[in-house]
C-alpha cells in the first residue's frame, strides 16, 4: 500500500505539474527545485518532503488558478497540508501548512523581503490578507512550526529558476515511503 500513497501523490502532481500559476517556471519544476534545495541544504527528511510537497494544494480543484484568473485566495497551503496529514506526521504537514503564513511574516518583518517576491508570489499575498499585523506576528512566533515554515518559505522563493535541472521526482519515493504513517 505504501506505493499505491505515494503513486497517488505523484499522479497528482505529474496531472497538474506542468500549469505555470503565474511564474515563469511550471509547477513540477517548483516543487522539484523546492526539495532539491532541501536535500541540499541537509534538511531533515521531512522537511524535504514539506518543501517538495509544499504546493500539492495548487493542484486540487484548480486552486492554482485562483488568485490569477478568479481573483480569490483558495487556500492551496490549507487543503494541501488537509490532503497531505493521512500519509505523513505534523512534521511534513505543519510547514506546508503555514508557508503562507510564513510569507506574510516575512513581509512584516523583514524590510525588502515583499519587494523580492516573483509577481505570482505578490498577487496571492494580497488575496492572502498582506504583511501580518502585531498581533498576528506574535502568535505566529510562538508556534511550534514557526522555524520550520520559515526554511520552507525561504525555498519555495528561491525555487523559481528557469532552466534549472534537478533530480526528478521519482528520486524522492524512498524518502517518502520511510516517512508514510502507517495506514490505518
Amino acid at each position: 500500500m505504501t506505493t499505491t500513497r505515494i503513486d497517488r501523490i505523484f499522479r497528482i502532481i505529474n496531472e497538474f505539474g506542468d500549469h505555470h500559476y503565474g511564474e515563469a517556471i511550471s509547477q513540477l519544476e517548483h516543487v522539484l527545485q523546492c526539495g532539491h534545495l532541501a536535500r541540499t541544504q541537509d534538511c531533515s527528511p521531512a522537511m524535504v518532503a514539506a518543501s517538495l510537497l509544499h504546493d500539492i494544494g495548487q493542484f486540487i480543484d484548480d486552486a492554482g488558478n485562483a488568485a490569477e484568473h478568479k481573483g480569490i485566495d483558495a487556500r492551496h497551503e490549507v487543503t494541501g497540508a488537509a490532503f497531505l496529514s493521512p500519509f505523513f506526521a505534523p512534521d511534513v504537514t505543519e510547514p506546508v501548512r503555514l508557508h503562507v503564513d510564513a510569507k506574510r511574516y516575512l513581509c512584516a518583518v523583514e524590510p525588502g523581503y515583499a519587494e523580492g517576491l516573483s509577481g505570482a508570489s505578490l498577487l496571492s499575498l494580497q488575496l492572502q490578507g498582506g504583511a501580518m499585523n502585531p498581533d498576528e506576528v506574535a502568535s505566529f512566533r510562538s508556534n511550534r512550526w514557526f522555524e520550520d515554515a520559515i526554511q520552507l518559505r525561504r525555498f519555495d522563493d528561491l525555487g523559481k529558476r528557469k532552466d534549472w535541472q534537478v533530480p526528478d521526482l521519482e528520486t524522492y519515493r524512498p524518502l517518502l515511503a520511510g516517512l508514510l504513517l502507517p495506514e490505518g
